[in-house]
Formats: C-alpha cells, sequence, structure tokens
C-alpha cells in the first residue's frame, strides 16, 4: 500500500469491508477447528476405546499448541509480514487434514490412530496461531492502528461464527458420509483459502526494533489472564458436550456449540 492510499480516508463502510475482507481467513481457519470439535470426543471415546480424559486431550493439545507457538508465529508475523503468515498457517491446516483422514484407515490400531490425531492437533493448533494473529495484523496494517478494536471485534465474530457453524456441519458430514469427510473438508477449505490470498493486497511490514515476547507478555498478562479465565467455559463445553450427551442419549449436541457461537457473536454485534 503506498504512503497516499494510507493516508487517504477511509469512510466507515469501505473499513468494515476491508476488515470482513480479511477476517475471512480468520473464518476459513476457524471452520477447520469448528467441524472436527463435536466429532473427535466421541470418536476418540466409543470408536477407538479411550477414556474421557484422551478423548480431552485430543481438543486441548490444540489450545496448548496454539499457546506454546506464539512466539514463533509473532516473529514470523514480524519478519515475513501478516500476509505471508496467514499462507502458512493455511497450509499447516490443510496438513492437518490429512492427519484428520490416515486414522480412517487404521480403526483396528487404536493406538497409532490415536498419535495420529494428536500430531495433527498440535499441527493444528501451531496453524491456528498463525492465522488467527496474522489475519488480525493484516486488518490492521490494512485500515490503521485507530480501527485495532473494529479489526479484533470482527475477527472474534469470524472465529466464533466458524466454530457455530462448523460443528453442526461437521457431524451431519460424519453421519452422512463417515469420518473421512472432515479431513478431506479441512483441506479443501485451505486450499480456497490460500487461492483467496494470492493477489490479496499485503499490508506493510513495520520496520524497527522488536520488543523481546516477555517483555510483551509481561504487559499483556493481566489482560490475557482475564480472558484465559473467561475462556474456561467454553474450553469445557467444546471439549466434552459431546461425550455429556452421548452418555444421556440426547441428539444435537453440537447445537450447543452453535448457541454459544451465536451468543457470543451477538453479544459483539450489540455491546
Amino acid at each position: 500500500m503506498s504512503e497516499t492510499q494510507q493516508n487517504t480516508p477511509q469512510t466507515p463502510m469501505a473499513v468494515t469491508l476491508t476488515v470482513v475482507s480479511i477476517v475471512m481467513f480468520t473464518f476459513i481457519g476457524y471452520l477447520n477447528i469448528g467441524i472436527p470439535l463435536a466429532v473427535l470426543p466421541g470418536y476418540v471415546h466409543s470408536d477407538l476405546g479411550f477414556g474421557a480424559v484422551i478423548a480431552g486431550l485430543v481438543i486441548s493439545v490444540q489450545y496448548l499448541a496454539t499457546l506454546i507457538s506464539r512466539p514463533w508465529s509473532s516473529r514470523i508475523i514480524d519478519n515475513l509480514g501478516s500476509k505471508k503468515a496467514v499462507q502458512i498457517g493455511l497450509t499447516g491446516c490443510g496438513l492437518s487434514g490429512v492427519f484428520m483422514l490416515v486414522p480412517v484407515w487404521l480403526d483396528s490400531w487404536p493406538m497409532a490412530s490415536l498419535v495420529i490425531l494428536l500430531i495433527g492437533r498440535v499441527i493444528l493448533g501451531a496453524a491456528e496461531s498463525l492465522v488467527g494473529s496474522g489475519s488480525i495484523g493484516w486488518g490492521i496494517g490494512r485500515v490503521g492502528a485507530q480501527n485495532t478494536a473494529k479489526v479484533i471485534s470482527w475477527n472474534g465474530i469470524a472465529s466464533y461464527g466458524a466454530l457455530a457453524i462448523g460443528a453442526p456441519l461437521g457431524v451431519w458430514m460424519v453421519d452422512e458420509l463417515g469420518l473421512w469427510t472432515v479431513g478431506v473438508s479441512i483441506m479443501l477449505l485451505c486450499a480456497l483459502g490460500l487461492y483467496l490470498t494470492w493477489h490479496k493486497e499485503p499490508a506493510p511490514i513495520v520496520q524497527g526494533e522488536r520488543l523481546p515476547f516477555m517483555h510483551v507478555l509481561g504487559r499483556v498478562f493481566p489482560h490475557g489472564m482475564g480472558l484465559a479465565l473467561g475462556g474456561i467455559g467454553f474450553g469445557t463445553i467444546a471439549t466434552f458436550i459431546t461425550l455429556y450427551y452421548a452418555s444421556n442419549h440426547w441428539p444435537n449436541a453440537a447445537l450447543c456449540l452453535t448457541l454459544f457461537g451465536g451468543s457470543f457473536i451477538a453479544a459483539r454485534l450489540l455491546f
């Protein structure tokens, strides 16, 4: 983007459209999380025969990978730019789809299936760190720091909207066609996302001295802890709601995730 373009005032609608056109990559990335979210706990528990703790681990290891990979993803965003970070992240998400597909052929080897799933979840978590953070940086770089709140807000809407849509979609695909559709759909979504990024204008890379990660962490830690504590409820619901519904022989567990995501979006739009 040229200096003239950056200094040209943008209308609120133009800013919103620019932001939405970028956070759609977060939407695609979080569809990759949402589609298997309501399927994997039941698959690990019922089909592979592992306990509820292991089923929960398969879900939570992805978020742990996202947390641990933050310093790495931040360096990529700073050095290569937000657009390149999103592209690398989408590639990683697509690779995780391969690891979701392989266990379909390894049903008779539960432990091997579990290990492969865990590897795929770790890759997905690290990739999502790039997609989510990269989209925020890309959006801020395109519309200016004065619109940071708008970028973060729409990025949240994209992420939880994808979870709300992806969870029931994943259940429907598995019920109608089988588990293999989860891995294939993730790979196709990532291919689409990469195609859409290709000719999209990047955000400028800001030059200058980078603050050490631990220094940044110290500044944001109190606020981040508040967000983390607020996310415990979502983590519990996302991990165990399908197992709880199954234990009571209730249908439509994925709709709980849809209602949660819909409520999050409503709160963002209304307040």
